[in-house]
This record gives structure tokens, sequence and C-alpha cells, in this order.
């Protein structure tokens, strides 16, 4: 019986997919490479089920003789141990980004004397339009939460953009670069774009009740999850109930800094007054809130002030050891210089000890550096946290202005996006 090979992710099979495997059928047993969380994770297509929930469904199917892992987004592995007769796979993949692992495909099926077969691909079911239903029917609070672990253990970095409205997170939730498979893997809520979005200083003047109907409103829209800024995370027997809170909510993470008193903005350094909690009592914080967290998905990230306050770097690592040792489920290192040479050493330094503990940059000062750079350092997650708010005022200024010399709108129309554009973002309009 001749061997065939098909890979899929299987997060949700339509009648695409059956097809496939129907035709492959018909040319031996179906063995089908299951892509791993972090294969699919190369692909930017992290599932909701995990592998095990997916490899039941896929075994269940008549067509389908065996299903073993596919570890890795390339089939080389798999192909060179089983050296199948055929590869089925759709026609789609000919041009878009996977167009690297079909060249591929066709270089080690000429080693092992197999051919490719494919398929095609179902017109009447478009992938985009299936990404559009799944976002409008949305996600349950349970699966959000959960979301943020489950990319960490799939990408090896995530990119976080910052949303202070519904507006911009639908922005955030649908902005894709397809031909590149580029998209974000979820939001930030930060204190000081909530508040100044609201008219108020970033002194935690927005109080938790009010952020939180501000993500209400985010979560309504949308489904990719969303890491909290809570400045300080306030008193201890207050943190333990904002903890509470954001998990019941739906939020993945949150943030606190080791620092005390009035929000102060980090960027200002010592041009103001900060001052940084002990490494005793910001433990203490931390612990409190693990323990006063119900499910194992929430996450509580430690924020290091240490080279913004100029402590030294050594100040940094200490505390950021321990503060993982006191449950932290990932530590942040912030710095306000252009060069990004202390981040590189704070992560080199804390990736010789620790491998495993997630990192995570905001990169507002050191801007240069990219998504690859960051990747190779070993950071896990990038946030992007204020940009949003900083790109739509000087847009509003420039028209608010214009209208006013002008005496009319017409001048301003080439700053302003056309109203039906608008309108199609937002989900139900039509």
């Amino acid at each position: 019986m001749k061997k065939v090979y098909v890979a899929l992710i299987a997060d949700i099979l339509h009648a695409g997919h059956i097809n496939i495997l129907e035709e492959a059928s018909k040319l031996g047993e179906v063995i089908v490479g299951l892509y791993t969380n972090k294969a699919c994770g190369e692909l930017n297509d992290v599932p909701y089920l995990d592998y095990k929930k997916r490899e039941t469904v896929v075994e269940s199917l008549k067509f389908v003789k065996e299903v073993i892992p596919q570890n890795s987004a390339s089939y080389k592995e798999n192909l060179l141990k089983l050296k199948p007769d055929f590869v089925v796979h759709g026609d789609d993949w000919k041009t878009n980004y996977k167009k690297k692992y079909r060249d591929e495909v066709l270089e080690v099926l000429k080693q092992c004397g197999g051919e490719l077969v494919e398929i095609p691909y179902s017109r009447d079911i478009v992938e985009e339009e299936i990404e559009k239903e799944k976002k409008r029917v949305g996600i349950t609070t349970g699966l959000r939460l959960k979301r943020l672990r489950q990319l960490l253990s799939s990408k090896s970095l995530l990119k976080i953009m910052e949303v202070h409205n519904a507006l911009s997170a639908l922005i955030v939730e649908n902005t894709k670069i397809q031909e590149k498979n580029l998209s974000y893997d979820g939001m930030w809520s930060s204190s000081l774009t909530d508040s100044t979005s609201k008219g108020k200083p970033d002194i935690e003047a927005i109080d938790l009740t009010a952020r939180l109907n501000t993500i209400n409103e985010i979560f309504e829209v949308t489904t990719k999850p969303l890491i909290f800024d809570a400045d300080t995370g306030g008193k201890i027997e207050h943190f333990e109930f904002t903890v509470r809170s954001l998990e019941r909510t739906g939020v993945s993470a949150v943030i606190i800094e080791d620092k005390t008193g009035l929000k102060k903005n980090s960027l200002f350094g010592n041009e103001v007054v900060q001052t940084q909690d002990t490494i005793e009592n910001f433990c203490a914080k931390i612990k409190a809130g693990k323990k006063a967290q119900i499910s194992k998905d929430f996450m509580i990230i430690a924020r290091i002030e240490s080279l913004i306050l100029e402590v030294g770097m050594e100040d940094a690592l200490k505390r950021a050891f321990a503060y993982v040792e006191a449950t932290a489920d990932g530590i942040m290192i912030h710095s306000r210089q252009k060069k990004s040479d202390e981040i590189i050493e704070f992560v080199g330094k804390f990736r010789a000890k620790d491998k495993t503990t997630p990192v995570v940059v905001v990169p507002t000062s050191f801007n240069s550096v990219t998504i690859d750079e960051f990747e190779a350092m070993g950071v896990n997650i990038v946030i992007y946290a204020n940009h949003m708010l900083r790109a739509a005022y000087p847009g509003m200024m420039n028209v608010a202005k214009s209208i006013l010399i002008n005496r009319r709108s017409l001048e301003a129309e080439k700053d302003c996006m056309p109203i039906k554009e608008i309108l199609e973002l937002i989900p139900g309009t039509k």
C-alpha cells in the first residue's frame, strides 16, 4: 500500500480539509502530520485546541490511517523519515507565505522519489472569511485568559500593541500583512494612554472600575489576549483584589512595577522623585497576587525599574532572580536609554542563568531595535506601549486646525479615512 502524507493544523476542520483527505485516501494510506503548537506558531496560527484534542478529532476521520506530530512548519524531518509516495496539499500555497515550504517539499521529494499532488483549493472556502466568522462569534473569558500562555509556549516572540478604547483595539485585532502573514499577538492596556484618552494625568487617577469598563468595551469586539498595566499594583491587600478582578474579566496578565508612592512616569527617570520598593516587599506583593488568583493561566509579570532609576545592572539582576523565586511569571526590564546596550546586557546575563522565564521589553526609547533582534537576544514579549494614542493625536489636531483655518472641511479630507472604511471596521454595521 502506498504512503500518502498530509499536514494539517486541524483547529477548525472544514469541507476543504475533508476534500483533501478524501482525495489523498484514493492514492493510498493517509498519514496526517499534525502540527504541534510550536509548528503552528511558526506559521503565526496558534490553535485554540491543544495537540491531544486535535489529534483525537483527526484520528476519528475515516480517511486517516495514522496521525503523527509535525514538529516544525517545515515538512523535511517527517518526509525524510517516512519517504512517502505522495504528499497532498491544496494548491493555495503556490504564491502565499507558505511557498517556501512547498519549494522545500519538492526538493525533498526529489531525493525520496515521491510526488507532490496539489488539490484545487475550495474556492468557496476563504480562510479570511473563516477568521472573520471566528471573530464575529467571539471568545469565552476562559479561552481568552489562557491564550497568552498558549502563545508563549508556541511562539518565540509575541508582538503586543497598546489599545485605549474599542476602536483602537479593533485596529489591532484586524491589522494583518497578508503576504507575510504578520499580525499582532495581543493588546496592552496602558495606564498612561487610558488616562490620557480620558483627559486625566498619568498618576493612577483612573480607578480600577473605570479601567475595567474600558477593557469590557474592548473585549466585546475583539478576541486577542490582553496584558494590563497596573502601575505599582497599590497596597498588597488591594493588589489581591485587582488580580481577582482582572482574572474574572478575562485579562491574561498584569504587569506591576517595583516602585512605591504616587505614580510618576518611568521615562522621567531621576528628573522627578521616584522611590523603588524593597525586594522583600515587592516579592511579598507578587506572592500575594499569585495566591489570590484562581486559575493557573493568569500571569503576574514583575517590572524592574533599576535601570530607569540608575541604580545599576547588578541591582536589576538581583531583583529579577528574586522576583522569579517569588513566583513571578515573567520579568519586564525597562530602560529610557536611546541605545539598547543595557537591555542587551541585562537579557544576556539573565538568560545565562534562566532560560525559561519570559522576558518583556517596552522599546519606547530604544526604538531602533527590530523584532528579529529582540528575538535573537532571548526576549519573549515586545510591547509597543503608547503608539496608537500618539499616532491618533497629530491626525486629530491637524484636522481640527485645518477646519478652523479654511472655514470648511474640504482640505481636511486628505487626513481623514473614508467613512465607509470606518463602518466596515465595526462589526455588525452592515
